[in-house]
């Protein structure tokens, strides 16, 4: 039977979740699961353990992830963009992780300095040693498998910004996209930087609107899940502003809780129930306090709610009502903590 987590004490659902993943295992020796396939879940269990201790004393302060080529080398203008980006981020009190690899990543790393880089470095037999600037960090984990880097990128940032890249950074940056698209990860800025006056991103821009949009594969509002530009500036304003009222979200039931560092007032919510009710699966959008079910969030408590009946189909327009929040209602102070269960 499936524990309601809000029905038990923490330390009760936490046991209660150590208790299933043993039981599982035990299921393995049932099932008689083959040494290759044990192999693979061993090591995925322990990369993962690995590097949730190593974030766990990071996970209130928020992180970029920087995506880009191990290839670019330092005279090439993307090289000077990613480090730029990098220590801007770094300014505003962000940690930058990246693969921890060459090329962008060892920019973003440059700009943003040791003490400030995170690293999630890929095992291969060629050209993923760890850069100079995270080499040695204790912030530094060292993973085999894809899948699992990427679930940590993907679980641990609260931003992501892509500079150009080969196969790996299409495949992060897409990987993303589409979690964020089917509601598969709660909604962070997304952005895809540009060398200035380059054309990477812009034409991979093209390619989606042409053919996914053009194609009816996509929805127009999904364009609103990324924004692509030339200038490093605009690429950290992005990313800034989008927590510039609203904190988090969590899902309670049926329920979409966004929590915001102040409340719309009157106006302003009968603006976003005319602009934005077709999001709504029944009922109307309420400014509300903490619901019971976020007890465990105690942190948080203090944050006003905006609480809705989400469809959980259109996600872009959810992208469009969170940056109608961060332009209309004046914030409040901002917490520093990013909570990540």
């Amino acid at each position: 039977m499936e524990v309601n987590a809000s029905s038990v004490p923490k330390g009760r659902y936490v046991a209660d979740l150590i208790e299933t993943i043993r039981k599982s295992a035990d299921g393995l020796a049932q099932d008689q699961t083959s040494r290759g396939d044990l192999k693979i879940l061993s090591r995925t269990l322990r990369e993962l353990r690995y590097a949730f201790k190593v974030f766990g004393p990071y996970r209130h302060t928020h992180k970029v992830a920087v995506f880009g080529s191990a290839r670019t080398p330092e005279s090439d203008p993307c090289f000077r963009q990613a480090e730029t980006f990098g220590r801007a981020m770094a300014e505003a009190g962000w940690l930058v992780v990246t693969g921890a690899g060459g090329g962008i990543m060892e920019a973003g790393h440059q700009g943003a300095g040791r003490d400030n880089s995170m690293g999630l470095n890929i095992m291969l037999p060629f050209e993923q040693a760890a850069n100079s600037v995270v080499a040695g960090d204790p912030k530094l984990v060292y993973m085999k498998y894809f899948f699992t880097r990427k679930l940590v990128f993907v679980k641990e940032s609260n931003a992501i910004c892509l500079l150009p890249g080969g196969f790996g950074t299409l495949d992060e940056g897409l990987e993303v996209l589409t979690l964020l698209q089917t509601g598969k990860r709660d909604m962070v800025p997304i952005v895809f930087l540009d060398a200035p006056g380059g054309t990477y991103w812009r034409t991979f821009l093209d390619f989606v609107k042409e053919h996914l949009l053009d194609g009816g594969m996509i929805e127009p509002q999904d364009l609103s899940l990324f924004k692509l530009t030339d200038r490093a500036d605009e690429a950290v304003e992005e990313i800034l502003t989008f927590f510039r009222v609203y904190h988090s979200m969590r899902y309670v039931r049926e329920k979409l809780v966004l929590r915001l560092t102040a409340a719309p007032d009157e106006a302003g919510m009968e603006q976003i129930q005319q602009k934005f009710s077709g999001i709504l699966s029944r009922g109307q959008f309420l400014v509300s306090g903490p619901l019971s079910e976020e007890r465990d969030e105690p942190d948080l408590a203090e944050l006003p709610r905006l609480v809705f009946h989400f469809n959980r189909r259109d996600l872009g327009r959810l992208r469009q009502l969170i940056d109608w929040l961060n332009a209309n209602v004046p914030p409040g102070d901002s917490l520093r903590s990013s909570p990540s269960e």
